[in-house]
């Protein structure tokens, strides 16, 4: 097989947009060129560059064409237009079923001819969240300025140009001519090869290939911090940004002017991480460290002292701004601020954060009650949880809300409790994220998902398909983490119910608390996949039972998994399945066969034992789930196996007398009725 490999070089890529750029120019490359049969495909890009290298065949072997077109009776001018459309003649046609058939005998197509033809319009339609044209009023458009395209098939250049029948302005064409880095070796080079390629850019200080530029700042983070006894609070969405933003990283240590050592540390964190794309540092023990870490993508001189004067100048600034929010927002209460919330929507269509502060009261005590925690502690808690909207740290970074609310509360003397509960009533804010802690966190954080999720859905902005504005799906996993990981016996149902009663009367009716448990519900039955754990059992449960209790249904979950993991539950499991599918296969004949069976029409001694067992079977598997005796319950269903077998074995169903048929389907739907107590069986894979 032939290498392809393209370079497209232009003015620096936003570093959030270089993977995905990469991925799509990979797969648009496998997609366009598909008959090449391309493979082994690896992707690079840096700040300046994007490249794909990929092996394909070395020509397309000669084929005919086979292509069907217009119907016989059709305008004569749409036979032409397809004629034209293959270039072929009318010879090449035959006629079958009613249409035109093209076979058209194609030659041998080498793959430069190939790629040349195709690549140019697949740059032109190259998927840029956002893009920009520039220069000689040409129409095409690429995320920054492109310089130079780089093709090249096995060391020959792949000819093709940018410039099109209805736009000749622009000018790019096709070339094997690179360069290196902007300030260090900008130096044109010829390319030969990908490998030649990236070890060329290694030496004119470019690392192409972004793990391994991942990795050198991580190792050359590490050696430096290490150096300083010093550790590094790790922040992976911040490393993936840096590496997009330097194509030759150098790390480098600065410092931090004590008198800002008071701020919190998140706030510093925040700061120095959105405005300076900074990494915070800590010491050892855990304390902040008056030092921070920078990427730099030049060599510098002197050690770097100019460059690190002038980040810590930079710092400063930054770090002024922030004490004087911190200042300023302490002269306010929480309490007192609470009453701007009045002047703050939270959405249109649910009116103002205070609104929703009156709603999260009533939600936290209904669950403080429910759960049996203190009360007054969790109406407070909730009562100031989003008093911090309305301050300047807040207002200046809005990814500290909760956090500034539980430094201010601390400020204000609220109990240790209040002040962790509006700390962390955002949590988890991702599945990496760490849950609240404590009763009241808990009550409060599940008290603001429990409102978001009614209130949005009420006002029908569900999810759909990708789209989550309103982090709807995150909320619902954010639940059903605090209920399983702390193993909370809640009633989701009766507490959406609550919240959706607080809702003005027209919002009510768009809504009902089975509509919010069946999207945890959706959610659950998603993460269990992930985990890979039986959701075929949870989709089995009993849909009246589903989410009244998470952590019950779990438990079920559990037990029902590790019952048919043994021999007689795989028995059983089969065999009630056969049960359902004769029932099934007979309900659509003439049914459905419900009921009780008469006693008077058991003649044979299989169905009597196995009709006389069921109802025991009934009773106890009752008694066992009100007591949440799982292992109880399947152990009485299992007693049905044998009786079961033998009623097969024994017993006609479709009897010729009609009553006897009716009656002994009416007694595989009471078995049925008996197993679904439990799980609907059919639903669970062997």
């Amino acid at each position: 097989m032939s290498e392809l490999f393209i370079e497209l070089f232009s003015e620096e890529i936003p570093a959030r947009m270089q993977k995905q750029a990469g991925e799509n120019l990979k797969k648009l490359l496998c997609e366009t060129l598909a008959q090449l049969n391309p493979s082994n495909g690896k992707i690079y890009f840096t700040p300046r560059r994007l490249a794909v290298s990929l092996h394909v065949n070395s020509f397309i072997p000669p084929y005919t064409l086979r292509e069907r077109g217009p119907r016989l009776n059709a305008p004569e001018k749409a036979l032409e237009g397809f004629l034209r459309k293959h270039q072929a003649s009318a010879s090449a046609l035959e006629r079958e079923q009613g249409f035109w058939i093209l076979n058209k005998a194609l030659p041998e197509i080498p793959a430069a001819e190939f790629i040349g033809q195709n690549l140019p319009q697949l740059l032109w339609n190259f998927p840029w969240p956002k893009s920009q044209r520039w220069g000689n009023a040409s129409q095409f458009s690429w995320v920054r300025p492109l310089h130079r395209i780089v093709c090249i098939l096995d060391n020959q250049i792949v000819p093709f140009s940018l410039k099109t029948a209805n736009d000749t302005a622009h000018g790019l064409e096709a070339h094997n001519i690179s360069e290196g880095h902007r300030f260090l070796s900008p130096t044109p080079f010829q390319v030969t090869s990908a490998q030649q390629w990236e070890k060329q850019l290694i030496e004119q200080y470019v690392i192409a290939d972004p793990t391994q530029r991942q990795n050198t700042i991580k190792a050359n983070l590490a050696a430096l911090i290490h150096k300083a006894k010093l550790k590094l609070v790790e922040d992976q969405e911040l490393l993936d940004e840096v590496t997009g933003l330097v194509e030759w990283p150098i790390v480098l240590l600065g410092h931090i002017d004590s008198k800002f050592m008071d701020l919190p540390a998140e706030v510093m964190q925040v700061s120095m991480r959105l405005n300076q794309k900074y990494f915070a540092l800590r010491h050892l023990d855990g304390t902040p460290a008056n030092q921070f870490a920078f990427i730099a993508n030049i060599i510098p001189e002197n050690d770097g002292e100019l460059i690190i004067k002038g980040n810590e100048r930079v710092l400063k600034a930054r770090f002024s701004d922030a004490e004087y929010f911190w200042n300023h927002d302490r002269k306010i209460s929480l309490e007192a601020r609470n009453k701007q919330l009045r002047h703050m929507v939270f959405h249109a269509q649910l009116g103002t954060q205070a609104d929703r502060v009156l709603r999260l009261e009533k939600i936290a005590e209904y669950l403080a009650n429910y759960l049996n925690y203190n009360v007054s502690l969790a109406k407070r808690a909730a009562f100031l949880c989003k008093a911090d909207l309305t301050s300047g740290m807040v207002g200046e970074f809005p990814e500290l809300q909760g956090i500034m609310g539980g430094y201010y509360a601390q400020h204000d003397h609220e109990s240790p409790e209040v002040c962790r509960a509006i700390a962390e009533h955002y949590k988890p804010s991702g599945l990496n994220d760490t849950l609240p802690e404590g009763p009241i966190s808990i009550v409060t954080a599940l008290s603001n998902k429990i409102d978001l999720l009614t209130t949005f859905f009420a006002i029908g902005e569900k999810p759909k398909g990708s789209g989550d504005p309103y982090a709807l799906r995150r909320a619902a996993l954010g639940i059903i983490r605090i209920i399983r990981e702390n193993g909370l016996r809640l009633d989701l149902n009766k507490s959406f119910q609550f919240a959706i009663s607080l809702l003005n009367e027209s919002l009510q009716a768009t809504i009902t608390a089975n509509d919010l448990t069946q999207f945890i519900y959706e959610r659950l039955y998603v993460q269990l996949r992930k985990e890979g754990a039986r959701y075929d059992i949870l989709s089995a449960l009993s849909p009246s039972k589903k989410l009244s209790d998470l952590v019950l249904m779990l438990n079920k979950v559990f037990l029902i998994n590790n019952f048919i993991n043994k021999t007689e539950g795989k028995d059983l499991l089969a065999t009630v399945k056969r049960s359902n599918n004769i029932l099934q296969i007979e309900n659509k004949k003439d049914g459905p066969h419900i009921g009780t069976p008469d006693p008077l029409l058991l003649i044979e001694n299989a169905e009597k034992k196995l009709f006389s067992l069921l109802k025991e079977t009934e009773e106890t598997i009752k008694q066992a789930l009100q007591t949440e005796d799982f292992d109880k319950a399947m152990n009485s269903l299992a007693r049905l196996k044998l009786p079961l077998n033998t009623f097969f074995d024994e017993t006609i169903i479709n009897d010729k007398n009609v009553q006897l048929r009716k009656n002994r389907l009416k007694l595989l739907n009471q078995i049925h009725e008996v197993s679904t107590l439990i799980a609907d069986f059919n639903q669970i894979e062997k």
